[in-house]
């Protein structure tokens, strides 16, 4: 690299700056680590005997730089200039290059046994390694493909790798992907606008995770109880159903019942109660304490197994929780964004939450983005420095959402689940009712109940075999849900995987 030593009468620093720049974009090529003046195969030595001013396409004959001596730039230059350096030794690859060449060689086992090393034991993974997903189908590294009916636990409601949300994240991602709320974005308020006229809501607290989405909704519920409802300081208390699942965090397992969430992990969160899923009897003696502040509850239970509540149980929480001033918080994270046959599954029985808590599909599967949605009342409880996150909003998240809800809507997804989970819990209750005795669901978001003994990890094994993963839960229960994408084709092709695995082992195959 040369910099000129010389400077013009009057030249200041900054001009010896900008002259020294344009020297250098004149005297290197593209591509070519060489200086132009010393010729072809010699670098340029940055001496000042060494004199840049030639130009290299000058022709002798005529030449009156001072610097050619009649014999060209070459010539001229051959004493002055250091020979050419040697190109530099191969370079060996580094870790991403590495991965890239395994990508197509390792094996299944091979990815199992190296999770199963080095990563904490803290999954039971059906046995299948994937490295690609389109639409509903994904592929195992051995080029296996498989119908998807588990969809990430209902976050790749869009179809795997959805091109139009790809898209949308790539363009921002080249753009501005993180400014923090330290700064205003330009992406965030036309999500948030975005969000306002699809839910009514008229304000949306950005977070990127489900459960820091319940974490948020508790957090406001508790501020809204001591500011507005006159809750004693410190003795708030939010209520929540029995078999609810909103993430592992300490928060979340404080409400658990179930003992592998919660088993070790005490002591819990202060001011937590339960009362029986499905229940208003039990539902409406826990609100009747004044310093209830909140009612957290799933409109369908999906770890639990799919469990969906009697008709008007959603209508009776929204008339015992305004009885009691109570805020009812309607965790929407797995049954929202069209997976039931409906934007969001309290629309079943036309009910509004006082809060919403949504996520998984609201970015397609492909980037962590969480919201809670809440009007004014509630939302404004919280002042600056109470609560965010540093990449909850963030540009990129906004726009990935922004894509994941226009294809939710221009797709016609909410639809299609309705009618494709009808036709799937259709083909699957002709199942003989002792070896399949329920058949539960809506929309999309369905599961099965496994009779005669037959073990539901076994049945998933096989039909992975089959081409179809799913995933048990509580021991007997499968639950299906495929991406909306599916068509009615890849529903009775899943029918016949489904019906063909199951009834192997009642023939004994």
């Amino acid at each position: 690299m040369f910099w000129s030593s010389t400077a013009s009468v009057g030249e200041g620093r900054g001009d010896r700056q900008i002259r020294a720049v344009k020297m250098l974009r004149l005297q290197r090529l593209p591509g070519d680590g060489r200086s132009p003046a010393c010729g072809s195969g010699t670098v340029h030595d940055p001496s000042p005997s060494c004199d840049p001013s030639c130009d290299p396409s000058c022709d002798p004959a005529s030449c009156t730089c001072g610097a050619c001596d009649g014999r060209g730039p070459a010539a001229a230059f051959k004493d002055r200039c250091a020979p050419a350096q040697p190109p530099p030794p191969p370079r060996r690859p580094g870790p991403k290059s590495l991965a890239g060449s395994m990508a197509s060689t390792i094996t299944s086992q091979q990815v199992f046994d190296r999770e199963d090393k080095y990563g904490a034991h803290n999954y039971h993974s059906l046995p299948v390694a994937l490295c690609r997903g389109e639409g509903v189908y994904v592929w195992d590294v051995e080029g296996k493909r498989y119908l998807d009916f588990l969809s990430a636990y209902s976050a790749v409601n869009q179809g795997h790798c959805n091109p139009k949300i790809l898209a949308a994240m790539t363009e921002q991602a080249s753009k501005l992907t993180l400014c923090s709320r330290a700064f205003y974005s330009d992406a965030l308020g036309e999500y948030q606008q975005m969000m306002h006229g699809l839910f009514g809501y008229e304000r949306l607290l950005p977070m990127n995770t489900g459960v820091e989405g319940g974490e948020t909704a508790c957090k406001l519920a508790r501020r809204w109880g001591y500011d507005k409802k006159g809750i004693p300081d410190g003795q708030a208390k939010i209520v929540f159903a029995e078999g609810n699942f909103w993430g592992r965090t300490l928060a979340a397992v404080s409400s658990s019942t179930d003992p592998d969430s919660y088993g070790g992990f005490g002591p819990f969160m202060p001011g937590f109660g339960l009362v029986p899923y499905d229940d208003l009897q039990a539902l409406e003696a826990a609100l009747k304490d004044p310093n209830v502040c909140a009612f957290m509850v799933e409109p369908i239970q999906g770890e639990a197994g799919v469990v969906v509540p009697s008709d008007g149980y959603l209508r009776g929480v929204r008339a015992l929780c305004t009885k009691y001033n109570v805020l009812w918080i309607a965790d929407e994270v797995q049954t929202g964004l069209g997976r039931t046959g409906r934007l969001l599954a309290v629309h079943h029985e036309d009910a509004r939450p006082d809060i919403v808590i949504l996520g998984k599909a609201l970015s397609g599967g492909v980037y962590p983005v969480s919201a809670v949605l809440a009007d004014d009342d509630v939302m404004l409880c919280v002042k600056p420095g109470q609560h965010g996150s540093t990449y909850g909003g963030n540009p990129l998240a906004c726009r990935v959402a922004t894509a994941a809800l226009r294809v939710l809507l221009d797709d016609k997804l909410t639809e299609n689940a309705e009618r494709m989970g009808q036709l799937l819990r259709d083909e699957l209750s002709t199942l003989p009712k002792d070896v399949v005795p329920v058949v539960r669901g809506r929309g999309l978001l369905n599961a099965i109940v496994i009779g005669k003994g037959i073990d539901a990890w076994q049945v998933c094994l096989r039909l992975r075999d089959n081409g179809l993963l799913a995933k048990p839960t509580h021991g007997d229960i499968i639950r299906l849900a495929p991406p909306l994408v599916i068509s009615e084709a890849q529903i009775r092709d899943a029918v016949n995987i489904i019906k063909t695995t199951i009834m192997s082992f009642v023939d004994g195959k």
